[in-house]
């Protein structure tokens, strides 16, 4: 039996929360909201050259790999590490773009506005981090440590729980009685301690109990 190529075994995987396709490289600024949403979730990688329906359109190289690195340096924020592969099927070339997940993060690129946002992946697209998210990078890259005390708007939480799997950020703001900043700050509180473990759904954040609790 004949060896699958590579190539083709990575395109029958589809688009998804690790791989997108991408038939060229022509927006810097689009493609670094890719490279951050990678960055920022759990790394994956790019197939440029490959349309959106698996079709592999071939590229130049050279010149994709120069537009790749300049989203990667000048439009990512801080700037996202990758390294690239170059695959040959049937005289077409395409560029694998391999993303790992930051140890960094959060990194930003510029929305549709222009103003710099931190994206994740979701599926297969990119979205905006939720309030909950960057508060959790923001309290993994301090020094301080977090001290909480299980009374009050604390308590609440785990009441919640107690009638709920699942809950959403408003789902608490509701139940406690707080403001949207005030929820998502003790939200992620629990998730930076892995009291609570957080997860997107319909773009966005839900939250559960984490399994030794």
């Amino acid at each position: 039996m004949k060896k699958q190529h590579p190539l083709i075994k990575m395109i029958e995987e589809g688009e998804g929360l690790h791989q997108d396709f991408k038939y060229e490289v022509s927006d810097a600024v689009k493609i670094a909201r890719s490279l951050v949403a990678f960055a920022n979730t759990s790394g994956g990688k790019l197939l440029i050259g490959v349309d959106d329906n698996g079709s592999i359109k071939g590229i130049s190289s050279e010149e994709e790999y120069f537009m790749i690195e300049n989203a990667a340096k000048k439009y990512c924020k801080p700037a996202v590490e990758f390294k690239t592969k170059e695959w040959s099927f049937k005289g077409r070339k395409v560029l694998e773009v391999i993303i790992p997940e930051s140890n960094n993060a959060p990194h930003k690129a510029p929305d549709k506005e222009g103003k710099y946002k931190a994206f994740v992946r979701y599926n297969d697209e990119n979205i905006l981090a939720s309030g909950v998210q960057m508060k959790v990078w923001q309290k993994q890259n301090s020094d301080d440590n977090i001290n909480i005390t299980i009374e009050g708007a604390y308590q609440d939480l785990f009441d919640i729980f107690k009638e709920k799997d699942n809950i959403t950020t408003m789902d608490f703001q509701k139940y406690a009685g707080l403001t949207k900043h005030v929820a998502e700050d003790i939200l992620s509180d629990f998730v930076s301690m892995e009291i609570i473990k957080m997860k997107i759904v319909d773009k966005k954040p839900v939250f559960t109990l984490a399994n030794n609790l």
